[in-house]
This record gives C-alpha cells, structure tokens and sequence, in this order.
C-alpha cells in the first residue's frame, strides 16, 4: 500500500547559520529510524520516518521536502525501531511480529524475506537491545536481526539477494547491531551493560573489542567511525572513546558530554545530543582541530531518569521509563549538510531536519 497523507513541513526557525524545518506536525508520535541508522537513502531521494498517527507505529516518506508524506505499511505489529533503508533506495527494511520484511518506497510493494519464529522477538524494556534496532550491510545484500528466544539471543543473518536466513550466532544480550561501513563482514553490537563493545564476522566470530576499567564506567551508545576501522563509544558521562577493531587500542575522542552521537559519512565530525544538564545539539570536530560547535536547543523532554545516576547495572537489568521518542537522537544526513533530530518540546514528538549554512 501507499496512502498520500497532506504536506506538513514548514520552516521553524532562519538564521545566518541554520534552518530548521519541522517535517510533522500531526498530534501523535513521530521519530527517525535512529541516530546510528540513516533516515534518507543514500541519493536523498526520500526521508524516512515512523509516525503512530493512525493509532499503531507505520513507515511514512517524504520523497520531496515540504510536500506530502506517504504512508508505505499498514502493520498491526511493526516494530518500530527495527526500520532501516537500503541506501541504494530500492527497499526499506523491518520487523513486524515474527516476520522479517521489506516495503518498496516507490510503489509501496512489500515482500516477507523471513519468520523468525519466536513468540518474544525482543527483550522486555524500553533500551538496549529492548529497542529491536537491526542492521543493514552497505550494498543491502545482508541484514542482521537479534530475536531474543527464550534465553538466549539468536543473530539472524538474511541474505536479501540469495533469499535465505539462519541464525549464525547465539548469546545472552545482542543489541544495537551495525554493519561496518567499511566491512561487509563485521558487525558491531552491544552486549550485556556491563559487557558492551563487541564485534562478529558474519561466520559468528564474536570476539570483545573493549573491557571496562572499573564497576561504575558506563559504557554506551557504541557506532562505527567510517573510514577508520574503529568504533566510538560513550563514556557518561566522561566524554567518548575510540577503539581500533584490530588492534584494540583505545584513544580518548573528547571530554565534552555527549549522550547519543554519531559521525558523518566521512568520520571526520560528530553530531550529538546532551542530558543532565542538556545543553543542546552539537557538532564535534574528531580530527581533534576544532571545539564543539552549538547547533540548536530541541527542548525534548529526553525522558530516563537513570542517567542522572552512577552507573546502575552492576546487579542486573532495571526497569527504567525511558520512552525512545523523547530522545533527539540526531544524526547526519548523507550529504552532511543536515542533521534530523526528534523533539517532544510541543508535547507530541516530531520530526525535524536541520540545515548548517
């Protein structure tokens, strides 16, 4: 299906640095897939966002910035973290129930690539690997998706060309998988909290890449550096670290607080938001030559009260009330050019799209 829904972009804000623009502004929940997943194919020809417009989370494009959004899925069961788009553009991919899918953003087609099998598909909670985010390879032809089944994650591989699927690693925690832009047969994820940084081949080589130093460094929010083989990660709220894949070595990036960032397409800068106390939207130069640089204030409500605290998972999980939309997550477009951020400020979150001058 594909149902034209009226054009709701408009400009919020021009200065002689930026311009924002809000992309929704329906009273319901809207967000982007997530700040380590694109929101726009790689040609930009579509924006992708979630909007629960309709009662229940669904796949929306805008294929033309301030014209009408286009409704691609009509699930009882999307989840809706797990979207992700190929960024050749052809397909975009999710979970809805046990089943793994594709929607095409050009007429709306959609194909079941895979059933999992699993009636409890993610684990309980609202961070983490509880999110169900999954991972697309950088030529579409390899999708990863963690289903938490009984006690153990299994690591599902689909090869979106082939047509096949099969679980080719098991664990206790998968969570937040990525392909490596620059390596179609690694793939990082996060383990247990208190066990993060890992990485695997596509084999299910799995092997810990970083080890924390002590039981109160919170270690979090894990993404691939492109260009670099390496993999930033949040220490809160310290800074952020950079591990090399290879060599493990490990390299302080920045004691500016960062909360959930995540570099452009060339690795050479990061766009951020912050928590307690939050500070805004910025831009970090990773070459090291620059000092943050302030973008905007989204005002969301960035709801978790837990990151106010040391670290609070040494003894296990904890029920926390972090819902995912209230978080700006930002993120950069393809051409670098622009930032999408989620913002909660009016009491409904949208989506919107910041461009630097």
């Amino acid at each position: 299906m594909a149902t034209l829904h009226r054009p709701e972009g408009r400009i919020v804000k021009t200065s002689d640095r930026v311009t924002i623009r809000q992309v929704t502004d329906h009273p319901s929940i809207h967000h982007h897939p997530f700040c380590f997943v694109d929101a726009w194919d790689q040609a930009m020809s579509f924006l992708l966002l979630i909007s629960h417009r309709t009662g229940k989370p669904q796949i929306y494009i805008e294929p033309v910035p301030g014209e009408a959004l286009i409704q691609l899925t009509d699930e009882p069961d999307l989840a809706e973290w797990s979207v992700i788009p190929a960024r050749d553009g052809r397909w975009v991919y999710y979970v809805a129930g046990q089943t793994g899918k594709r929607v095409s953003p050009r007429d709306g087609t959609i194909e079941t690539l895979v059933h999992f099998g699993s009636q409890q598909m993610r684990e309980a909670g609202m961070v983490g690997a509880a999110m169900g985010t999954t991972a697309l390879s950088a030529s579409g032809r390899f999708w990863a998706v963690p289903v938490k089944s009984g006690s153990v994650s299994q690591f599902w591989l689909i090869d979106t060309q082939a047509q096949t699927a099969d679980v080719f690693l098991e664990a206790p925690t998968i969570g937040h998988p990525q392909f490596c832009p620059d390596d179609e047969d690694l793939i990082l994820y996060a383990g247990p909290m208190t066990d993060r940084v890992w990485v695997t081949d596509r084999a299910g080589n799995a092997r810990r890449i970083f080890q924390r130093g002590h039981d109160l460094q919170w270690i979090t929010h894990e993404v691939w550096r492109p260009g670099h083989r390496s993999v930033l990660f949040v220490d809160w709220p310290k800074g952020m670290g950079e591990v090399d894949v290879n060599t493990g070595a490990v390299r302080a990036v920045t004691d500016f607080p960062v909360w959930h960032g995540a570099p452009d397409g060339t690795g050479q800068q990061l766009v951020c938001d912050t928590n307690f106390p939050d500070r805004g939207l910025h831009v970090l130069d990773l070459t090291g030559q620059g000092d943050p640089v302030f973008l905007t204030e989204p005002k969301a409500s960035s709801q978790g009260a837990h990151w106010a605290h040391p670290f609070p998972y040494n003894d296990g999980p904890i029920k926390v009330h972090a819902p995912q939309h209230t978080h700006p997550h930002p993120r950069f477009s393809p051409d670098g050019r622009h930032v999408i951020y989620t913002s909660d400020a009016s009491g409904h979150a949208q989506v919107f799209v910041l461009r630097r001058w």
